[in-house]
């Protein structure tokens, strides 16, 4: 196991180097806490009426303005509209001087729609519905031909093709043919969300970033065959204690991240001392991440007061060592140097912004993804989803036509949409005797990186001896103590009325299914025991009190 003292000591061991985009050559820690500044922009807001086009352009003035005071170098990725705006043009060659890189932001619009010979289907030129200002709303033949176009033009006005191309979510042919002609080094989507904005994207690899399949964009490839050789970084920084929960029992989700114009999160100074100090002093694997910016549709007087938060802050973080900013493509040349399938990382917030005191542990491969939950002197797994790359995604082949969009993966435990406003749903570590199941009172764990993409959690149960948890990239193993009366274990417990996606329970599998496709997760030690509707399973250990999960079982 490394140390962690060492990876931000003055002596970076270990470095790999880039060449950045001002031709300085980057230091990068063997396990690096990454930052990008990715400030997406648009032409045109059709939303709030008292917006003005020229609000727009004033705010990504002040966010390039930002950048040069603190000598810090961002993406800005462009929509179509303002790619061809002449003002905005001038403004990325001065950001450009000042060595952040200009790439695209895959919001489709009229004048995109237009230059490619189709026919535009929006209300307004820009037009967020899913059907008509995202890719997945047009054939595939289609897709092509926005992309052709858009690079045509960007290397028309830069001399060059853009190497990043973001979007709250692209589709998986749109996202290969960018990455097998283009030759773009790194995309990135929007975080997990439900509902927001019509757009649900659940159960993905969360934050950090992974190769996706060539079947699913939002999906993490198993093999390197059927992998996009592009990572796709999580964007908007999510709180990894309270992002999960908000709006629990709702069908859409509230909002606590990074971005700078939302009071619980990222325009509150002290979250945001916070949430570095997660990223920069806990364990993980692999690599930390986050990202920092906001697309300039929320205007300057809205974010002023974060970014100015924030980026003195990244700065000051930078200087020392203790991250690294780097521009989209940069991430993305680094991470294919490092890796050539989807690593496992972690997030692990063991200290609470907020006075409830809980804590939360983010494991992730690309095999599966767990969060671990301490609340209330409890431990739940509060999410656990599959990822499958032969699950093609709905859009892959045909048109979305609702104006809404669904990008989700296979769920084992789903805390957020089987829960209700007064059921929480999760796996809870519970023992079984005689008189029942009772939930079992813990204290804080301790989290450490036991071997490359392996997580450790040691949680002490108050009654006496511990819990212990080892993440690795295809297998969940838990060791529980062996009593003499009851017996620990873990029981799956839902709100009632909900409609889940098992099928089949035997002892050493659940069986399900989700759109029609078969899943399952195999217990090759220990067993299962299906319970009643409310609990719907348990998973007891074998008799030396282990239980091992079989994750990488296809």
């Amino acid at each position: 196991m490394k140390n962690r003292v060492t990876r931000w000591g003055i002596g970076l061991w270990g470095c790999a180097l880039l060449l950045g985009a001002t031709g300085c050559q980057k230091q990068i820690p063997e396990s690096p806490c990454i930052v990008n500044i990715i400030n997406f922009v648009r032409q045109t807001e059709p939303r709030p009426v008292n917006i003005s086009d020229e609000d727009l352009y004033q705010t990504t003035a002040e966010q390039v303005a930002l950048l040069k005071k603190y000598n810090l170098r961002g993406s800005f990725l462009l929509q179509y509209d303002a790619l061809i705006n002449p003002k905005y043009q001038a403004l990325m060659q001065e950001a450009m001087q000042a060595g952040s890189e200009i790439g695209g932001w895959w919001e489709i619009t009229q004048p995109h729609v237009e230059a490619a010979g189709l026919t535009w289907r929006g209300i307004y030129p820009w037009d967020w519905h899913a059907n008509v200002g995202f890719s997945s709303g047009y054939t595939p033949q289609e897709r092509e031909k926005l992309v052709d176009t858009y690079m045509a033009k960007f290397k028309e006005i830069f001399g060059h093709y853009p190497t990043a191309v973001g979007s709250w979510f692209i589709d998986a042919h749109t996202l290969q043919y960018m990455t097998e002609k283009y030759q773009i080094e790194a995309s990135c989507n929007c975080r997990d969300q439900v509902g927001t904005d019509g757009y649900t994207l659940w159960g993905g690899y969360w934050n950090q970033a992974y190769y996706p399949s060539k079947q699913n964009a939002y999906m993490p490839a198993q093999s390197a065959q059927s992998q996009i050789n592009v990572p796709v970084f999580r964007m908007l920084g999510s709180d990894p204690i309270n992002q999960y929960d908000s709006g629990l029992g709702h069908p859409a989700q509230g909002v606590e991240t990074l971005e700078p114009v939302y009071g619980g999160g990222g325009g509150d100074p002290t979250w945001v001392k916070w949430f570095f100090g997660m990223l920069t002093e806990g364990p993980h694997l692999a690599f930390q991440y986050t990202q920092v910016g906001q697309e300039n549709s929320f205007t300057w007087p809205r974010m002023k007061q974060g970014l100015e938060c924030q980026i003195p802050l990244v700065d000051s973080l930078s200087r020392s060592g203790k991250v690294t900013v780097l521009t989209l493509s940069e991430a993305g040349k680094w991470f294919k140097s490092k890796f050539e399938q989807t690593p496992a990382t972690s997030v692990v917030a063991l200290h609470d912004v907020r006075a409830a005191g809980r804590q939360s542990v983010w494991y992730n491969s690309r095999f599966y993804r767990a969060n671990m939950m301490w609340s209330d002197s409890t431990l739940r797994f509060r999410d656990i989803h599959l990822f499958d790359e032969r699950l093609a995604s709905r859009y892959l082949t045909e048109p979305g036509t609702s104006t809404q969009c669904f990008y989700t993966t296979l769920p084992v435990v789903d805390g957020f949409n089987w829960s209700s406003e007064t059921e929480v749903a999760g796996l809870r570590l519970i023992c079984q005797d005689t008189a029942g199941l009772h939930v079992v009172a813990v204290g804080s764990p301790v989290v450490r990186e036991e071997a490359d993409g392996v997580l450790s959690v040691v949680t002490p149960i108050l009654s006496g001896d511990s819990c212990k948890i080892r993440m690795e990239e295809g297998t969940l193993r838990m060791q529980l103590p062996v009593r003499a009366q009851g017996k620990y274990g873990w029981a799956l417990n839902v709100a009632s009325g909900k409609t889940l996606p098992f099928t089949t329970l035997s002892t050493d599998a659940v069986q399900a299914q989700v759109d029609g496709f078969d899943y399952r997760m195999n217990c090759s030690q220990g067993a299962i025991q299906a319970m009643d509707s409310t609990t719907v399973l348990c998973l007891m250990p074998d008799a030396q009190g282990e239980l091992v999960l079989d994750m990488a079982v296809r």
